[in-house]
């Protein structure tokens, strides 16, 4: 029988993945804004992260103002990925929405090879490939069957960029401060700046109803605080060659519980689409295994793994 330190990692790694896969539901289920959204789900799991972030900060690396900028920064992409593709799912279906930001991976190695000249092996562009067909076939469907469907399945390819943003700003700003400190500094940043923006355009921040609010403490508490910290603590026990492929399940998990929850339907076309862009992101996981170049350590699904982790010395990739 396997020891328990053993099966804890996995049992987290599961865990984290279908709290992470609930993400864009309790977005359906607020039904507001997605600046809105972003602003409570971040806002509300930063201040419960504060008093530890406070207690285990360290002085020295927060009182230089060049340390600062990275997190600040990143705080920005956050809010800007957050805000997009809270507002995508309102016009998308969840399981599309959380699909194809999930191709961060791939904008972050294109980044290496254009910036960094990283070679890219031949399974790298193999799963490019698979990905660019995949999200074709999803967009081509829902612009022939519902146009507006496909302007949201833009959005979240767009803030998908945002998120690749956060993890290549978030190398940097890892090297200066532990996880924590970074993760709160962002946290902070990102829900300042979709407050900003919520009030800027007008947008209500308050008078919703209960099961609003409902969905605002359960995405702070489940997705950002649960899933986080759950995928966090098996990256400190697990290889990321196994974390890594494994986080790709979380777009799986979405359309089962739509289907389930919100009622979803998706066309045969959309999930052989979908299929296929997860064969690519794969493959595009499996060609960085081993490599060592400066952005290697980013390409884990969009930043659950280590935005939660108060692991620092385990989870060194943001």
């Amino acid at each position: 029988m396997p020891s328990k330190t053993k099966v804890l990692p996995y049992i987290a790694l599961v865990t984290g993945i279908l709290a992470l896969g609930f993400s864009a539901l309790f977005v359906r289920w607020a039904n507001v804004p997605g600046p809105v959204m972003g602003f409570y789900r971040l806002g509300l799991a930063t201040l419960i992260l504060t008093p530890f972030a406070l207690q285990r900060r360290k002085p020295a690396g927060l009182r230089k103002l060049a340390v600062l900028i990275f997190p600040v920064i990143g705080g920005l992409m956050t809010s800007l990925d957050h805000a997009i593709w809270n507002t995508s799912i309102q016009y998308t279906t969840a399981a599309n929405a959380t699909l194809l930001n999930n191709a961060t991976p791939i904008w972050v190695a294109l980044f290496a090879w254009l910036v960094f000249r990283e070679r890219l092996r031949s399974l790298f562009w193999l799963g490019l490939a698979l990905t660019l067909s995949g999200a074709v076939a999803v967009l081509g469907s829902d612009f022939i069957y519902h146009p507006s469907v496909g302007v949201g399945d833009l959005l979240a390819i767009l803030s998908s960029l945002f998120y690749a943003g956060y993890f290549l700003v978030t190398q940097r700003g890892r090297e200066k401060l532990d996880t924590l400190s970074y993760i709160w500094v962002v946290g902070m940043v990102a829900s300042l700046a979709l407050l900003a923006m919520s009030v800027a355009l007008r947008m209500p921040l308050r008078g919703f109803p209960l099961s609003t609010y409902g969905a605002f403490l359960g995405a702070a508490l489940v997705s950002q605080l649960g899933g986080y910290l759950s995928v966090g603590y098996a990256l400190g026990h697990l290889p990321a060659s196994i974390v890594s492929p494994s986080m790709i399940g979380q777009p799986v998990v979405t359309a089962f519980l739509a289907f389930l929850l919100l009622g979803e339907h998706l066309f045969p076309v959309q999930w052989g689409g979908g299929l296929v862009v997860l064969a690519g992101i794969y493959l595009v996981h499996r060609s960085r295994i081993g490599k060592t170049a400066p952005t290697a350590r980013l390409l884990m699904p969009p930043g659950p793994e280590e935005k939660a982790s108060v692991h620092s010395s385990e989870t060194d990739a943001l």
